[in-house]
């Protein structure tokens, strides 16, 4: 999402974005450059890997869906958006699949 916005990221800008301190952003970097999902070139610019941007169109799509429930269930947008963020890290993608397919059949 931030490198659709920005074009080139760099670990500073995710720590911004997300406003979290930039030690933690090196530390998720390394954790997500160890199992494949990123790439940092020579000038510290991160990228996606194939396998990492299908996870994070997967995580985004989670987060969605989470946001809008939330919302339409009355809860606050803001308190949608912090509750979303953990609920798509927790659910399997196939419990995922089988929730969105019983709310939103198509």
């Amino acid at each position: 999402m931030l490198q659709k916005e920005k074009g080139m990221v760099r670990s500073v800008d995710v720590a911004r974005h997300l406003d979290v301190s930039k030690p933690s952003v090196c530390h998720a970097v390394s954790t997500l450059k160890a199992g494949g999902f990123l790439t940092m070139d020579e000038n510290s610019f991160l990228f996606l890997t194939d396998v990492g941007r299908e996870v994070a169109e997967q995580t985004y799509e989670k987060h969605c869906f989470f946001t809008r429930q939330l919302v339409a269930a009355g809860v606050d947008p803001q308190t949608a958006e912090r509750e979303a963020c953990r609920m798509e890290h927790t659910i399997s993608q196939r419990s995922f699949e089988l929730l969105k397919g019983a709310v939103e059949p198509e």
